[in-house]
């Protein structure tokens, strides 16, 4: 091999400042017009039309609006003294109960408030009837289970969730779930 095969090897596609300078130019517009073309095709400037009903001011405020709204037990309406039925209340732990007397009246809070968990055992409730896990509940004594349910205990929110309960109504169904125990 001679040395000018050598040098002919390693020389460069570019021989005059001309060529240097169209490529230089071009590493920087392609680049440069790939961005630009990609921006334009990801915002699309499509124009809206804003006569369409869906972009209408009320039917985006419908879409928008929360799906639920947050009521508190403080917040709850109070009992209207003039009739014996409480008002209807709007919270989703407060399920209004008939106007019911006596034992009638009992099952039905026990079936609104009580049963999710006192009939499967959720979250280790004593199922209703269930003599075993009764026991020794019902030894403790009648002051403590009032005060349980009342209060709360472990998974157990107070009054059973139904902050709208009276303590009496919350200590009879106490009491019926105690006596189907024994």
């Amino acid at each position: 091999m001679s040395g000018i095969d050598e040098v002919e090897g390693h020389s460069s596609a570019i021989k005059t400042p001309k060529q240097l300078v169209t490529v230089l130019l071009a590493a920087f517009i392609f680049p440069i017009a790939i961005i630009m073309l990609l921006a334009h095709f990801v915002t699309g400037d499509t124009p809206v039309d804003q006569t369409n009903p869906v972009f209408s001011d009320k039917a985006v405020a419908t879409r928008l609006k929360p799906v639920g709204v947050l009521v508190f037990a403080t917040d709850a309406p109070a009992v209207d003294e003039k009739s014996a039925e409480p008002a209807q209340t709007a919270s989703a732990g407060a399920v209004p109960v008939a106007a019911a007397d006596g034992a009638d009246k009992i099952k039905a809070i026990y079936t609104a408030s009580c049963a999710a968990c006192h009939t499967t055992g959720a979250a280790g409730a004593p199922k209703l009837g269930d003599k075993s896990t009764w026991a020794p509940r019902i030894k403790s004594g009648a002051e403590t289970l009032y005060t349980s349910a009342l209060k709360g205990k472990n998974a157990m929110p107070a009054k059973g969730g139904n902050a709208s309960l009276s303590d009496l109504d919350v200590k009879a169904v106490v009491d019926y779930m105690v006596s189907e125990a024994k």
